[in-house]
């Protein structure tokens, strides 16, 4: 990778590692999933919007509108609600370790959709062994409890559209500036949610804390999240792009040990490390059949992606 694209990598590794701990803040602060999932993404959409505007990009969305729907249903509108549902009943930790699951799910969904993306040989076994570890997770630290085991799989399901978000990207997206692109998908994520969430409004007040966290949550999270995972997919690929899912675990339980005082289970620390030794093999290995990260450069068109846009 470029030395730009290691600093992208980076920055969605923490940028992506600390949703957990707001999620967790603002649902046990009062605020509803579905209303939560709302607020952040009309809130990164009207950031990203209103930045795209300013610039002019937005043009380059005409006749890509099926892609971006598609987008912010499978990749936003989905996923960030079952995630706020399910950390109501597992922790921010947890949560964090079962969404690790999305570079083999990616993986999965290669074999029929993306064949340029399918992992083979060592980078394999790396990918297996992360999906042992979340096996590990969820049978021994969540199937104790049955709203534990609902919550957890509400989570896996969030994965599935996380994993299927970045090949949507990659087929119809990345060319357009990230800012256009993510903040339309933010939009129709919104729209989609808004009915949703006024069946779902908070019973009582929620805390200062609760919406200072989806404050956080919208702004950095969502709107600076989703345009840096966008460039990060344009450089590597959707497979390599998700192996930051490897990394988020780590970022989301130290903040939640030291934040909110979890204390992961055997299951949780032995499936982390599964997880870890996994993405160490899945980014280190490449058989003669994955392909390269592309080296080429974006055209400075309007519209489309820079290597500057950072």
């Amino acid at each position: 990778m470029t030395p730009r694209t290691r600093l992208v990598f980076a920055g969605v590794c923490i940028v992506w590692g600390v949703p957990y701990l707001f999620i967790k803040i603002a649902v046990d602060g009062g605020v509803t999933p579905l209303s939560l999932a709302w607020a952040r993404v009309a809130l990164g959409a009207i950031v990203l919007l209103g930045v795209a505007y300013r610039s002019g990009s937005l043009r380059g969305l005409a006749g890509r509108w099926r892609w971006i729907a598609a987008y912010g249903v499978v990749e936003i509108a989905i996923p960030l609600p079952l995630i706020a549902a399910g950390e109501r009943h597992v922790t921010s930790s947890i949560a964090a370790i079962i969404i690790a699951a999305v570079p083999l799910l990616v993986a999965l969904l290669a074999l029929r959709f993306d064949h340029a993306e399918r992992a083979s040989g060592k980078r394999l076994a790396g990918l297996l062994t992360g999906l042992l570890g979340v096996v590990l997770l969820v049978g021994l630290d969540a199937s104790g409890r049955l709203q534990a085991l609902l919550g957890a799989g509400a989570i896996l399901a969030a994965a599935c559209g996380y994993a299927a978000g970045p090949m949507i990207l990659k087929r119809g997206l990345v060319d357009l500036d990230p800012r256009a692109a993510m903040g339309a998908s933010l939009a129709v994520a919104a729209l989609v949610l808004t009915p949703l969430a006024l069946l779902d409004l908070p019973a009582r007040s929620p805390s200062t804390g609760a919406l200072a966290s989806a404050v956080v949550l919208g702004l950095l999270c969502t709107a600076v999240g989703f345009v840096l995972m966008a460039v990060l997919v344009n450089d590597v690929g959707p497979g390599r792009a998700v192996v930051v899912t490897y990394i988020n675990p780590v970022v989301a339980v130290a903040l939640g040990m030291s934040l909110l005082g979890e204390r992961p289970g055997a299951g949780a620390l032995g499936g982390l490390l599964l997880i870890l030794a996994g993405s160490w093999v899945a980014t280190r290995s490449s058989s003669s059949g994955e392909r390269a990260p592309r080296q080429e450069s974006i055209s400075t068109a309007p519209g489309n992606i820079t290597p500057r846009i950072l």
